[in-house]
């Protein structure tokens, strides 16, 4: 525990009286409708499987503060059954008309993600836009998708092959951003320990950069495309804490590869884990306290999941409500908790160690396909199930009406080569949110 049980509850009273005010606020919260010169990127997901919906709701948000767009595909671990249709048509009509030159754009992590990269280049390209301009992130993560879909399209071993020359095709064309990401998003949300979320995300760093070298790139122009989404949770002290000890852990691998550290890019989107179905305000509270840990963190951009996700689709207020809340945080103090220091060193150790233990398993997706990994993250989520037992037990179980959007929910992905045990995404009834 960070906190004595009277700071979580004057806490949880502060978050609550700001979840109050944002959902009071109805569909015009009091900000200026910009982001200013925030020093983190609000980053709205774009999941609506209905193109011209999706299509709205982008103008929307561009034009009331958010600064980013996150795309979110069908099959993507953090889609939840839903998502947009994973084609080229799709994409090119999706960013029709987006100033891409203006905003950051991130593909989040999903089976067809090489592909997708291929696509977006090939737009860009005929937009003739200045690359210099862009800020991107391809999302291009196999262990992520092997973790959160429990299949690989094609064998470790041919993966590992063909990415090298993959990677050397993208380096010819000078494309900027982030090209490979470390994703710890899946482990946070089947309820894994900060230390095994970041051990993983370690792990795949370090994959990526051996594919790097395999592509004969100097790594020390490698190292800064590859990213990192975290997954933070209503633990404002431990989520920030586990940001800053990413930076620090980032250092030290690349210490370990002998080039000068290069800054981690981190992405940060709010837990699955704390989005219930039973009270709308506390779900909100918990996104904003998850937010405000990403904040102090320091993360680099920030993706808010709707308050009703665990209902279906969410619609347009929900989405505005996201947003808004990051908007509404920037009037507010998120300065980092004041035992900040030694919890990011505390965990910067145990992820060490876990990275450690990974690589002494062969790697991320070797241990991945053994099923270490997924063993304990299940331990540990169990003890989290254990230790909300009480709070299962007295939780109001009446169920109440939330509009949603109508779609339908696809089913988890069943092709592929090589399998293991997928990890999906807990709620805080503890029901799993996908399939």
């Amino acid at each position: 525990m960070t906190d004595t049980a009277a700071d979580r509850h004057g806490q949880e009273t502060r978050w609550r009286a700001f979840a109050e005010g944002v959902l009071g606020a109805g569909s015009k919260t009091q900000t200026d409708g910009t982001a200013g010169s925030s020093r983190w990127i609000v980053c709205q997901r774009i999941d609506d499987p209905d193109i011209e919906r999706a299509r709205a709701q982008i103008a929307d948000d561009l034009a009331n503060g958010a600064t980013g767009l996150a795309l979110v595909f069908d099959g993507a671990p953090n889609a939840f059954g839903y998502g947009l249709p994973g084609t080229a048509e799709a994409l090119e009509q999706v960013l029709e008309g987006v100033p891409l030159d203006r905003i950051y754009l991130r593909i989040d992590v999903h089976p067809a993600s090489r592909a997708m990269a291929d696509w977006l280049v090939t737009l860009l390209n005929r937009g003739k836009i200045n690359p210099r301009r862009l800020n991107l992130s391809f999302g291009i993560d196999p262990a992520a998708t092997f973790a959160g879909t429990g299949r690989l399209r094609m064998s470790i071993e041919a993966l590992q092959a063909s990415m090298p020359q993959s990677l050397a095709h993208f380096f010819a064309m000078d494309v900027p951003g982030v090209l490979l990401e470390a994703d710890g998003r899946i482990l946070h949300n089947a309820g894994a320990s900060e230390a095994q979320e970041l051990g993983a995300m370690l792990a795949s760093a370090a994959g990526h950069l051996r594919l790097f070298q395999e592509a004969r790139q100097a790594l020390v122009y490698a190292a800064p495309h590859i990213g990192f989404a975290v997954g933070v949770d209503d633990d404002v002290a431990r989520s920030a804490a586990k940001i800053k000890a990413l930076r620090v852990l980032w250092t030290r691998l690349q210490d370990n590869f002998m080039i000068p550290p290069a800054a981690a890019t981190i992405h940060a989107e709010t837990s699955m884990r704390i989005v219930g179905q039973d009270d709308l305000t506390a779900n909100v509270a918990r996104n904003a306290a998850a937010c405000s840990g990403a904040i102090a963190g320091g993360a680099d951009s920030i993706s808010v999941l709707p308050h009703t996700i665990g209902h279906g689709l969410p619609e347009g207020s929900a989405r505005r409500v996201a947003r808004d809340v990051q908007l509404l945080l920037m009037q507010e103090d998120t300065a980092a908790p004041g035992e900040i220091n030694a919890l990011t060193n505390s965990l910067a150790e145990q992820g060490w160690a876990e990275f450690q233990r990974i690589e002494q398993e062969g790697g991320i997706l070797p241990s991945l396909k053994a099923g270490h990994i997924q063993a304990r993250v299940k331990a540990y989520a169990e003890k989290r199930l254990q230790g909300h037992a009480e709070d299962r037990a007295t939780a109001p179980g009446a169920a109440i009406a939330v509009p949603t959007l109508p779609a339908e929910r696809h089913p988890a992905p069943t092709d592929g080569v090589v399998f293991c045990e997928a990890l999906y995404p807990l709620r805080p009834d503890h029901r799993a949110a996908w399939p």
